[in-house]
């Protein structure tokens, strides 16, 4: 008898070795999935930084040269006040509310300064401007790369929202508290090509 129950007590102990060692191979592969997420989330934050320190350069470079429209000026600063005043954190990407609130607080900045670059055409002197002609070749450039980095982090989402939805990795992430990130949307009326005007 000692000898079966020493055989089927080390058939449990190894039963619950390889149980310990899959739950936990899986749970760290969740955790570094969710790092991922988190490491990407910070290189948009990056982008934005970037061009939030290129705004001020740009609108006084633009001012000191032309003679604008005051209204150009301030849709530009209004939306840079608003993205200013949402405090972003890793912990939005699980909250949709917020999450959309300062996507929305990004687009309208994008648009505001959509509207400038394109005011600028207007003015042939400031054209010629080569601290302008910098400041726009930095802020197109800051414009792709947070695209870039936009589509980077939805596939980082994606490949973390579709792993904790998988069976059996399922039951793990819901144990573990890892819920479902938001991606990136576009803006309500994107998918028009915006009117030019001049």
């Amino acid at each position: 008898m000692k000898k079966g129950l020493l055989i089927g007590l080390a058939v449990v102990v190894v039963f619950i070795i390889i149980a310990v060692s899959w739950y936990t191979g899986k749970y760290n592969m969740l955790v570094g999935l969710n790092e991922s997420v988190n490491q990407a989330w910070s290189q948009v934050e990056n982008q934005y930084q970037r061009r939030m320190d290129l705004i001020p350069n740009l609108v006084s470079t633009v001012k000191g040269v032309a003679d604008f429209e005051k209204e150009t000026f301030t849709a530009v600063t209004e939306a840079r006040s608003k993205v200013n005043q949402i405090n972003v954190s890793s912990d939005m990407l699980n909250n949709p509310a917020a999450f959309q609130q300062f996507q929305s607080a990004q687009g309208e900045l994008s648009s505001a300064l959509s509207r400038l670059l394109v005011s600028v055409e207007a003015y042939p002197q400031l054209k010629a401007n080569e601290n302008f002609l910098q400041l726009q070749a930095q802020l197109e450039g800051t414009e792709n790369r947070i695209s870039v980095e936009r589509m980077k982090f939805n596939q980082v989402v994606q490949d973390y929202n579709t792993k904790i939805k998988q069976f059996p990795t399922n039951f793990i992430a819901g144990m573990a508290g890892f819920s479902e990130k938001q991606y990136f949307k576009a803006d309500t009326g994107a998918e028009q090509a915006p009117k030019v005007e001049f």
